[in-house]
């Protein structure tokens, strides 16, 4: 069967595995899971014990959650387009470091606005959250800024997949509006071209459930109690 991506709504991380998967061009699925209702639910802790999203279920059935194992083990499809790079080359520990810096600055500096959203807090709180996460992201978009350079994509010359996880995670700054991304030039032609891939234009599509071109292998979504039943 073709490998499933159980994708979190809305506005789920995996957003950048969906990219992925779009500019592989290998077949695959995609199982919508809502948050918080059904992330958090038994059914799906069958497949994700913590009730988290991204999950892949791979050909033969086997569960890979978080989006670096994702990208790491659909590593192999992508070394000929350049996507990703075998292991013990200087180009995969890069990648590697840049996906680790997305997870732990750029991601985790969306937080404390996510929890506002989230949670019912007194207004001081919230406002002494958004002034944290602020600073955090200011931090991690100067970040960005410097590792860009003079460079078109986060590692050189071509896309990877760094490029999807960032344009999975800097979307978020839209629904916050947390920092003026326009005072981070780099950064800003980085998420502007990324907006314009048909692959990023597809998970927009598919998160809105408008109608989605792939550009890829795309074989549909299922649900997830059908995958369950599967299971069975």
């Amino acid at each position: 069967m073709e490998p499933i991506l159980f994708y979190g709504v809305p506005s789920g991380c995996s957003f950048g595995s969906i990219v992925a998967l779009e500019w592989l061009g290998i077949p695959y699925k995609l199982c919508r899971i809502e948050m918080p209702e059904v992330v958090t639910s038994d059914t799906y802790r069958r497949i994700n014990p913590i009730g988290e999203t991204p999950t892949l279920m791979t050909s033969d059935g086997a569960l890979v959650s978080e989006s670096m194992a994702i990208f790491n083990h659909l590593a192999r499809f992508g070394i000929d387009e350049g996507l990703s790079f075998a292991q013990g080359t200087p180009e995969f520990d890069r990648l590697n470091q840049v996906l680790a810096y997305l997870n732990t600055s750029l991601f985790k500096a969306y937080s404390p606005f996510w929890y506002a959203f989230e949670h019912t807090l007194a207004d001081d709180d919230k406002a002494a959250l958004r002034r944290y996460g602020t600073k955090k992201l200011a931090k991690a978009h100067a970040d960005l800024e410097t590792m860009l350079s003079d460079k078109q994509w986060l590692l050189g010359d071509h896309r990877t997949f760094a490029d999807a996880y960032f344009i999975g995670i800097a979307r978020w700054n839209e629904y916050h509006d947390a920092v003026d991304r326009r005072d981070y030039p780099r950064v800003q032609r980085l998420f502007d071209k990324l907006e314009a891939d048909p692959a990023v234009q597809f998970a927009h599509a598919i998160e809105a459930r408008k109608e989605a071109r792939t550009t890829g292998a795309f074989r549909g979504e299922i649900a997830l109690g059908d995958v369950i039943a599967r299971l069975k």
